[in-house]
């Protein structure tokens, strides 16, 4: 991987899958299957597990519900990684509580969403960062998605947040590979960076230096066999690493055309793969009869987590929806 990674004070790294958000037939978060999941990602190999982003949906959950995630995955790791929550709050006040709140249940480090408010002048966003991370005991992300939350911080604006603020320093971006590449070397190493895009442009993002990604769990163990094969630094892991990544390439086109889409069509295929239901929270994008058949065949290439296969009735359940 690129000379980026070495200049990775904090050795953050790894492919950290972001969790979805799977609801029962009463439209509540579903216990035994957000356990599932998380499972399957520690049994593969996940270098660590996120969660509460915008493959959450943590704009649909409630804070009660937002809570509970942070509990319960917290509670299915048990330590055995790095956790990343991701902290979404409309005021300073809210996002301190809901980040003090998950580093209470075990978060190693946050990742904090821009207040829902667009079009404020770049300087106000970096004050409300700011105020939050100088309560928070931990690591912090920002997230950088300008494409799809549209509220965004320049690579000027990241670095004087981390000069004030020196616990800010690792970047979620959501952005092409050449984008992302200008961020790493326009922040001299001084911030981790990880990038999303569900993996798209997974080798080349590493080689422009990311410490690794934060993709949803669709095809997350090929994401860590190529991490892993990039890792190695040498013309046969590349060679690996590209092959895998052409084998997941269709599905992840396919899922990623819209954080919507992804919701609708990446859930089912991560849950046909993990062999669970898939019942949406309004609103929410309908899946389609030529949609679904998708999923299905997307999913069967990639196989089965962890046994899934053999869930009694799960992924036929999931074929239905």
């Amino acid at each position: 991987m690129a000379e980026g990674t070495a200049r990775n004070p904090g050795g953050f790294h790894g492919i950290y899958p972001m969790l979805y958000a799977f609801f029962d037939s009463e439209d509540r978060l579903d216990r035994a299957a957000m356990r599932r999941q998380v499972d399957a990602c520690l049994a593969a190999g996940a270098h660590g597990i996120a969660a509460l982003g915008l493959a959450t949906e943590v704009s649909k959950l409630s804070e009660a519900e937002r809570r509970q995630v942070m509990d319960w995955v917290c509670e299915d790791v048990a330590g055995r990684r790095p956790v990343a929550l991701t902290i979404f709050a409309a005021s300073v006040e809210e996002q301190v509580a809901m980040g003090r709140a998950a580093r209470a249940a075990g978060a190693d480090w946050l990742i904090l969403q821009p207040p829902p408010v667009k079009g404020l002048p770049e300087s106000d966003y970096i004050r409300f960062f700011g105020a939050v991370a100088d309560k928070l005991d931990c690591p912090v992300a920002i997230q950088n998605a300008p494409d799809y939350i549209g509220i965004g911080l320049s690579t000027p604006g990241l670095l004087e947040l981390n000069r004030q603020h020196p616990n800010v320093c690792i970047v979620k971006g959501e952005g092409p590979a050449l984008t992302i590449r200008q961020v790493i070397e326009e922040t001299e190493g001084r911030l981790a960076v990880f990038n999303g895009r569900g993996g798209l442009e997974l080798p080349d993002n590493l080689r422009a230096g990311c410490v690794g990604l934060i993709p949803a769990p669709d095809c997350f163990d090929r994401q860590i066999a190529i991490f892993e094969a990039m890792r190695r630094g040498t013309a046969e892991g590349e060679r690996e690493a590209e092959a895998l990544y052409r084998e997941i390439l269709p599905a992840i086109t396919f899922v990623m055309q819209s954080i919507d889409t992804l919701l609708c069509y990446g859930k089912r295929v991560a849950a046909l793969r993990l062999g669970l239901s898939v019942h949406d929270r309004a609103p929410a994008l309908a899946p389609s009869a030529f949609g679904l058949d998708c999923a299905r065949r997307y999913a069967e290439a990639l196989g089965p987590l962890d046994g899934s296969a053999s869930s009694p009735g799960g992924a036929a359940a999931a074929r239905r929806r």
